[in-house]
């Protein structure tokens, strides 16, 4: 059969050997699917992709004479395409050839078919005025709608953010993949390994509750260590306190690199002289540090996976409280009692083990785009200072008044200890 004889062209593609960071890359798929549309001869409609956790990505472009779809695994650096064409006026093979040199493949097999056999289908229906309304119908060039997206997923769950398709870095680390990409919504954010970090609309959060509820109980904070952080968040809200000096130890360059470049509303606190940033191993760096040396310790790290899993040990925690000096405080975020729960329970019950059990305390916050929208920080006490007994609830609310805080006050701080029942059961505390 002919193509004259048939309704369309389809073909199936599989590419072999591709590119794997294009393969992950939502941005550069849709730009060189749309390219391979356009070179085809079609005419663009609409573009929708999504990225998917860990690896992956699948998309769709709509065109006037049919479709062109796409779904890839980076791992295996393969993506399987499929392009339909109807009418006489595109060419899909230019845009086979086209995406084999865009995705960087080494080799594709493919198979054409015929669709809509018109030898089997009945005469057209037409209208007797059709060829008139189509002569007096003004041609209108459609306007392209894109729709591309990032999801960080689990097999159970997921949660996406609508993304303008502009990578802003890309680069993978002996550690992880790192990205910098721009959201609809969100502003820009960071992504490790496809999991989302932090976001600028919401990073605040996070951050003024990792640092504020422990520096505002420490009468004299002074020395602080930070195990991660390379987005330099953490080191902002620290660097609020004039009497602080900073060690913040990143095990990846390119993530300060990252955030310095293109998160400068976070990056540019890791430029201020009061923060020693050194590049090297968290855990390696609180084991050789001098015993009784930090007023506070913060573990700002990635959830407890890959390089961030052993600062969730005990081994790691029990280097923190002989690296504390007397009265000092650690705090380690402690993911969602929800999203991680065995995790998040472990991390509490090692730290009564190392601490004391009187000497471990959660709090809990809104964290909107992490899994399920509740998140944890642990802070343990080398001493007896509590974290709601010793608020100074005036000081506290100076200070986040003088020093615009969006999130933290002496209200968020009580209300952040009090724990649901679940959340209590979790924690081996009873109802």
């Amino acid at each position: 059969m002919t193509f004259q004889e048939s309704l369309g062209r389809h073909i199936l593609v599989e590419f072999h050997g591709c590119a794997a960071e294009i393969l992950d890359d939502v941005g550069r798929l849709e730009a060189a699917m749309l390219a391979a549309a356009r070179l085809a001869g079609a005419t663009v409609i609409q573009s929708i992709f999504h990225h998917f956790s860990p690896f992956g990505a699948s998309g769709v472009v709509v065109i006037q004479e049919s479709h062109l779809a796409i779904h890839t695994w980076p791992e295996y650096r393969y993506a399987a395409v499929d392009l339909f064409t109807c009418g006489d006026t595109t060419d899909p093979w230019v845009a086979v050839h086209h995406l084999h040199q865009e995705l960087g493949a080494t080799s594709h097999s493919s198979i054409e078919m015929r669709r809509g056999s018109l030898r089997d289908l009945p005469r057209p229906e037409q209208p007797a005025d059709l060829e008139q309304q189509r002569r007096d119908r003004e041609p209108v060039e459609p306007r392209l709608q894109r729709n591309l997206w990032f999801t960080d997923r689990d097999d159970n769950q997921a949660f996406s953010l609508r993304i303008t398709g502009k990578t802003l870095f890309c680069e993978r680390s002996p550690f992880q993949l790192v990205r910098v990409l721009e959201s609809a919504s969100h502003g820009r954010f960071l992504a490790l390994d496809s999991m989302l970090m932090c976001t600028e609309r919401d990073e605040f959060h996070y951050h003024e509750m990792m640092v504020h509820p422990a520096l505002q109980l420490h009468p004299d904070p002074q020395r602080v260590l930070v195990i991660g952080g390379g987005d330099g968040g953490t080191a902002r809200e620290l660097l609020r306190y004039p009497s602080v000096r900073i060690t913040l130890v990143e095990i990846d360059e390119v993530v300060v690199r990252a955030s310095r470049l293109h998160l400068p509303s976070l990056g540019s606190s890791l430029d201020d002289p009061r923060v020693d940033l050194r590049i090297g191993d968290g855990m390696a760096f609180v084991q050789g540090a001098d015993p009784a040396s930090y007023d506070l310790i913060l573990v700002d790290g990635a959830d407890p996976t890959g390089p961030a899993e052993r600062l969730f040990s005990r081994g790691f925690l029990e280097a923190c409280e002989r690296a504390l000096r007397p009265g000092g405080l650690l705090v380690a975020q402690g993911a969602s009692p929800l999203f991680h729960a065995d995790t998040f329970a472990s991390l509490h019950q090692t730290l009564r083990l190392v601490f004391g059990e009187p000497r471990a305390h959660v709090l809990l916050f809104h964290a909107p785009s992490y899994p399920t929208g509740v998140w944890s920080h642990h802070i343990a006490s080398k001493g007896d200072l509590h974290p709601l007994t010793d608020l100074d609830d005036g000081r506290a609310d100076a200070f986040s008044r003088r020093e615009g805080l969006r999130y933290y006050d002496a209200g968020v701080h009580r209300a952040s200890f009090q724990l649901p029942r679940f959340v209590r059961e979790l924690l081996g505390r009873g109802g």
